[in-house]
């Protein structure tokens, strides 16, 4: 099953990493399993959402076997992420659907739940991590997505 997504925000080469992934017959998890990464972040990586560090520009040109001098054109040292924007507000995928409302339903219990805990503060996207596990229980399987973000408390001044 592809896991290209044909977004016209995708830039000429990101088109083309999920191109040879998907001739190579890769998951991102395998990718990540050969940068030494996490699947999450290989995808980030794949849609322009995170800068990537030479030595990860190297190894990926290796396993998508793209001259590291294209992933460096569009990748390197000038090159800083435009977070967020690659899809409509609400989002039409179906997944992304669901994610966007899980917010609009659970977001402020959620919210509330973080304030009692930790106080008046944010979860960081930034020092953040983020996994998907697949459980399979007697009723079908689920999805696990577990948000890891640390905490950063709104300073007074």
């Amino acid at each position: 099953m592809s896991t290209m997504n044909n977004n016209p925000r995708l830039t000429a080469l990101q088109t083309r990493m999920f191109q040879a992934k998907e001739e190579r017959h890769l998951r991102f998890q395998d990718i990540g399993d050969r940068l030494g990464l996490d699947e999450i972040y290989i995808a980030a990586l794949f849609y322009g959402q995170v800068k990537p560090t030479l030595e990860e520009l190297e190894a990926l040109s290796e396993v998508l076997n793209i001259p590291l001098a294209h992933l460096k054109e569009e990748y390197g040292a000038h090159y800083f992420p435009d977070r967020g924007g690659l899809m409509s507000t609400p989002p039409t995928d179906p997944t992304l659907y669901r994610l966007y409302e899980i917010l609009q339903v659970y977001g402020y219990p959620l919210k509330s739940v973080i304030h009692e805990k930790f106080g008046d503060g944010i979860m960081s996207a930034v020092d953040f991590t983020a996994t998907v596990d697949k459980v399979e229980t007697e009723k079908g399987d689920r999805v696990k997505i577990t948000l890891n973000g640390k905490f950063l408390p709104y300073n007074r001044w």
